[in-house]
């Protein structure tokens, strides 16, 4: 079956590279990815980027001590609601969504795909439930226990029967984070999300200062790294230099 990918890009972050990645100096401008996968069966989102709240008052959304790691650059119309209607897709019509994780630039959006079931591995959901947990991981209950239909999956899931939308746990950023594998006519695109920052992530195995398990993590950029021996094409969390090579919707990724 024909599988169409597309990339949205809904915003930007500015931060610290030394607190995404080991050693890093400087600071690093986060492009905030999402994706629309197009199915004979369905349409997904993998992630939905920042709550709209954060164009014009991120702290009164997520606090300050979130806000004071990042700058926001993120505009009116960057939203993935707008970025849907911006190609001609309606955000009312999209059947799933896809979670990697429940931080606030990967589930911010949720609200604004209101019809869509969200799948989401369970362990990041009972993570997000527990109030100790949320707060240490900073998780925001507002962005994503949202009322939407929910399938909580354990391990990998194949989000259309046929093997070619498949989620991947890549645990270890957080308690359940998941990647995404989207099978194309040119081969597999693995979405890492923030299993993998960056590309010298994966090359070089320095992981973010604070991650959920330090062990798991190195495990998921083992896979990863497995998978692209085997042909896959990664794609980085929130690697500026990656992101300017990716097309941007209309254009589909090939």
């Amino acid at each position: 079956m024909s599988v169409g990918l597309y990339a949205l890009t809904c915003g930007h972050l500015t931060g610290k590279l030394g607190r995404l990645m080991e050693g890093g100096e400087g600071e690093a401008r986060l492009p905030i990815p999402a994706y629309l996968i197009e199915h004979p069966k369905g349409t997904a989102l993998f992630d939905t980027g920042m709550h709209p709240d954060c164009q014009h008052d991120p702290v009164a959304r997520l606090g300050e001590r979130l806000t004071g790691l990042f700058r926001f650059d993120y505009a009116p119309g960057e939203q993935i609601s707008a970025r849907l209607e911006a190609v001609g897709r309606d955000p009312a019509r999209i059947d799933l969504v896809v979670n990697s994780h429940l931080h606030f630039d990967h589930v911010g959006g949720n609200a604004l795909i209101p019809n869509a079931t969200v799948i989401v591995q369970r362990r990041e959901w009972a993570a997000g439930m527990d109030s100790e947990l949320a707060a240490r991981h900073g998780y925001n209950r507002r962005d994503f226990d949202l009322g939407h239909k929910l399938l909580q999956v354990e391990g990998e899931h194949d989000l259309f029967g046929d093997g070619s939308v498949l989620c991947l746990p890549t645990h270890g950023h957080t308690p359940g984070h998941q990647s995404l594998r989207v099978r194309l006519a040119s081969g597999d695109v693995v979405l890492a999300a923030d299993a993998c920052y960056f590309c010298r992530t994966l090359r070089e195995r320095r992981l973010p200062k604070y991650v959920h398990d330090r062990t798991e993590m190195l495990a998921s950029l083992e896979r990863l790294a497995q998978l692209e021996s085997r042909g896959a094409r990664i794609f980085f969390g929130h690697d500026d230099t990656f992101w300017r090579t990716v097309p941007q919707a209309p254009a589909p990724i090939a």
